[in-house]
């Protein structure tokens, strides 16, 4: 049993898998995951990079839709370098701070991403319920104050996360089910009790996508109920259409959320790579499919895209 309190801490090695009973594929495999990866970077970075450029779409629906691809572009570079290289160079090993490290990243923009979700319905809730009032209540000030606020958040409820990992101790297998660092596999290799960070773990999850989930579905029975009492049939369609990008987002992000959940809880008969593959479809879907669900159906976005498009092509 090796302590996390004395020196052999510092050498303490880990071992990814990539996809478990697919090994011999894995060169095959990486291709459709370095695709992904790469609409996924080089989409947000377009959303960063349109929303920056652009002076017309320097508004708060947009800000909060830059902070969602700033979000999802660190989500993708923070497993991108453990994933292709097990992928591509079978480079398996990781230490124990570098894990610890991934974990605390990981873990924390997903939280983040889900209160950025949160901040997003807030948005549209007050542009569609309450209009008038729509500039004096998401000032700049406040957009940076929503930002900072969810921020600390998630670095709170994560740093106990972290503290109580690297007082676990950990015996003879350190071989991890995943390219990268996930928490509730990471204590699974403890010899010691893992019942504190397990409860820590589920503590950070309901105090965040717990609590934001049902503020996000609250928001839309009151944008429904306000949507409905506007008189004619093509209002009510232009506002809905206000809100079905991020409908699309919210979806995007839950629904492989809580399938991932479901298959952790209640998939022990499931073959590992089921988890794997759940797994990196959570941490990839959302950033490859939130640029392109925005840049399709907002149509100032996909504007804006065109029109460099068009001055980069007459500039050739």
């Amino acid at each position: 049993m090796l302590d996390l309190n004395n020196t052999n801490a510092q050498t303490l090695t880990f071992l990814l898998t990539g996809i478990p009973g697919l090994r011999g594929a894995q060169a095959w495999l990486s291709i459709p995951f370095c695709l992904l990866y790469v609409i996924a970077l080089s989409g947000n970075s377009m959303i960063l990079f349109v929303v920056l450029r652009e002076q017309s779409l320097h508004e708060t629906m947009y800000y909060f839709l830059s902070m969602l691809s700033a979000t999802d572009l660190s989500l993708s570079l923070c497993t991108l370098s453990t994933t292709l290289g097990v992928f591509w160079f079978e480079t398996r090993e990781i230490k124990l701070n570098a894990c610890i490290a991934q974990m605390f990243f990981l873990h924390a923009l997903t939280l983040m991403e889900s209160g950025v979700l949160l901040a997003m319905a807030f948005d549209r809730f007050v542009a569609i319920c309450l209009p008038l009032r729509y500039t004096t209540i998401l000032t700049n000030a406040r957009i940076a104050q929503i930002g900072v606020s969810m921020l600390v958040r998630n670095v709170a409820v994560m740093l106990p996360v972290v503290l109580f990992v690297k007082r676990l101790s950990f015996c003879s297998s350190m071989v991890l089910s995943h390219s990268f660092c996930y928490h509730v596999d990471l204590i699974q290799l403890s010899c010691t009790d893992n019942r504190i960070n397990s409860i820590l773990g589920m503590f950070a999850l309901f105090s965040t996508t717990g609590f934001d989930c049902p503020c996000i579905l609250l928001s839309y029975v009151l944008i429904i109920r306000s949507v409905l009492n506007i008189a004619s049939s093509e209002g009510r369609q232009k506002a809905f259409n206000t809100c079905t990008s991020h409908i699309s987002a919210v979806a995007i992000f839950y629904i492989p959320f809580i399938s991932l959940s479901l298959v952790h809880r209640y998939g022990h008969s499931a073959p590992p790579f089921v988890h794997t593959i759940m797994a990196n479809v959570f941490l990839l879907i959302p950033p490859v499919l939130n640029p392109i669900v925005y840049s399709v159906k907002t149509k100032q976005i996909r504007k804006v895209i065109v029109k460099i498009m068009i001055r980069k092509q007459r500039q050739i």
